[in-house]
């Protein structure tokens, strides 16, 4: 049976798995007693998640989300903790430092290869079987299922990267993790609305969609990695802001509802 403490999960009725990795703010008590006070902000957390994308529920959506902190196991990670952006600062596994360059453990310390094999068996291995679990049964139903990897960020990193990102950042593996039907339709939707946006730049999707999207399996990965000041205040205390949220929220809509169609009308 799956140990579902690391995540939330919504079962759905169509093709569509909604999948927040980041999510999550929890840090269990033994797992934060290892880390600096910085920890306790979360700030690299991909807020409000779940309520940006609560039309996707009404929609018939299956969601996914995390419970678990990514300072605790990054579940769009590898296991393996190899880095998907070679060359480029990226933060690993089981994080050290924040996406600013904080250090997460006292002492440039980190979790030893034991802790962090104990994490992947508490947290990444379940959220990442359940995710299976679901795409499995999805794909049985329908014959091709659409996983939307939502994701967001500070829109001003310049340890990350040089400045302002796009609004949304689309990213397909450059491709490779669904047909190209599919990011046409999302781009296509994109032609007349206000937010400036890129697809497969600097963010070409995370581990979950490169491992995961398989169009010629029937399995169509696209990452949306959203500016967090589309939506939200991006300083402490991080709060929604239905004043912008309520403007971008129906482009965001518009992306996965074409993306939906698209992976509709492909043949079984």
């Amino acid at each position: 049976m799956l140990n579902d403490t690391g995540f939330h999960f919504h079962r759905g009725n169509v093709p569509l798995l909604i999948s927040i990795p980041h999510l999550g703010t929890d840090i269990p008590p033994d797992i934060r007693r290892q880390l600096t006070d910085v920890a306790d902000v979360v700030a690299d957390t991909d807020w409000h998640l779940d309520r940006l994308y609560d039309f996707a529920i009404a929609a018939g959506a299956s969601v996914l989300g995390a419970r678990v902190s990514r300072y605790v196991v990054d579940l769009n990670r590898p296991s393996t903790g190899e880095s998907l952006y070679p060359g480029q600062t990226t933060t690993g596994l089981c994080p050290t430092e924040t996406f600013r360059g904080e250090p997460l453990y006292p002492n440039a310390g980190a979790a030893d290869a034991t802790e962090v094999e104990r994490r992947l068996n508490a947290y990444w291995r379940p959220y990442h079987a359940k995710l299976r679990m679901e795409l499995d049964r999805l794909k049985a139903e329908f014959g091709n299922v659409l996983l939307w990897e939502a994701h967001s960020i500070a829109s001003v990193l310049p340890r990350l990267f040089d400045g302002k990102l796009p609004d949304l950042n689309v990213g397909t593996n450059s491709g490779e993790s669904c047909d190209a039907r599919v990011l046409d339709a999302i781009t296509a939707s994109l032609s007349d609305q206000p937010f400036t946006w890129i697809a497969n730049g600097r963010f070409k999707g995370g581990h979950i969609t490169r491992a995961y999207g398989r169009p010629a399996q029937g399995i169509h990965a696209v990452q949306l990695e959203m500016c967090q000041s589309t939506y939200m205040n991006e300083a402490a205390p991080f709060d929604y802001r239905p004043d912008l949220a309520d403007q971008v929220k129906p482009v965001v809509q518009g992306m996965v509802s074409a993306a939906l169609e698209a992976v509709r009308s492909l043949p079984r």
